[in-house]
């Protein structure tokens, strides 16, 4: 797993907007060395923040949006339309303004759908549709994906992975069902740990005086299990994107430039 780096920015409006030209560069250039890009989004302020800014954004007409894969960290376990799901947030951050092809938008079940309240069920199918897009030129049961995006809570939580609950201790399935999360609603589908790791990149987004701790503790030798943040790392970059809010309790020590 790789080293994290760290940039940090002056207020989260410029995270977001440097974090979105970043994003456009990165799916570009996965396009036009494989053909296609994909990414895993996030939810809460600083992912729909990043999506919002990623549509105010000229250069979006860069990407080619009909060989884009999406797909999610986490998702909250409510009905289809819900607007507390984190798909429903993207669609009208994002995705409803750009053309993407539908059977590459992999959103995880709904509480209403084909397996109702079974939130396990629900996780074990998007388990398996993760699985049938790896190829054999990937690490395991998931795509390599070339960007994962996390937000990262004041407790530390990423995805829906919380301090010392059962899910941030799984080893070999790639999605579970969460219960009795600590912040509403208490049902969720999340990766795992090991899923995330099959990323290229994965990026750490914390913006805000409430999350500075959670940065701080995370970067400084925490274990997984009582700060999962610790344990989000990529194959080949591991990078968290600050505002100078979120990174005011690292020393300066930690975070030189990271390089573009």
């Amino acid at each position: 797993m790789s080293t994290p780096q760290l940039v940090v920015h002056h207020d989260k409006e410029l995270m977001a907007q440097a974090a979105a030209a970043r994003l456009i560069t990165k799916i570009v250039d996965a396009q036009a060395s494989r053909g296609s890009a994909s990414v895993v989004l996030t939810g809460g302020r600083n992912g729909n923040g990043l999506l919002a800014a990623l549509a105010a954004a000229p250069a979006r007409d860069a990407v080619d949006w009909g060989r884009l894969d999406l797909w999610w960290g986490d998702e909250r376990f409510l009905a289809e339309g819900d607007p507390d799901r984190n798909v429903t947030q993207a669609r009208e951050a994002l995705l409803d303004a750009v053309p993407l092809d539908p059977k590459r938008v992999h959103a995880m079940p709904a509480s209403d759908g084909l397996f109702g309240s079974d939130v396990e069920a629900a996780a074990a199918a998007y388990a398996e549709e993760l699985a049938r897009a790896a190829g054999p030129e990937n690490h395991g049961a998931v795509p390599t994906f070339d960007v994962l995006m996390l937000g990262v809570g004041p407790d530390t939580h990423v995805a829906s992975l919380f301090p010392e609950l059962p899910a941030v201790r799984e080893t070999q399935r790639t999605v579970v069902g969460v219960h009795g999360a600590p912040k509403p609603p208490p049902t969720r589908v999340t990766l795992t740990l090991p899923a995330i790791r099959a990323a290229r990149e994965v990026w750490l987004l914390a913006a805000g005086e409430d999350k500075a701790q959670a940065a701080a503790i995370a970067l400084s030798g925490a274990g997984e299990i009582q700060a999962p943040a610790a344990g989000a790392r990529g194959r080949s970059r591991t990078l968290w994107l600050l505002d100078s809010a979120a990174a005011s309790q690292l020393p300066r020590s930690l975070y030189p430039p990271a390089s573009p």
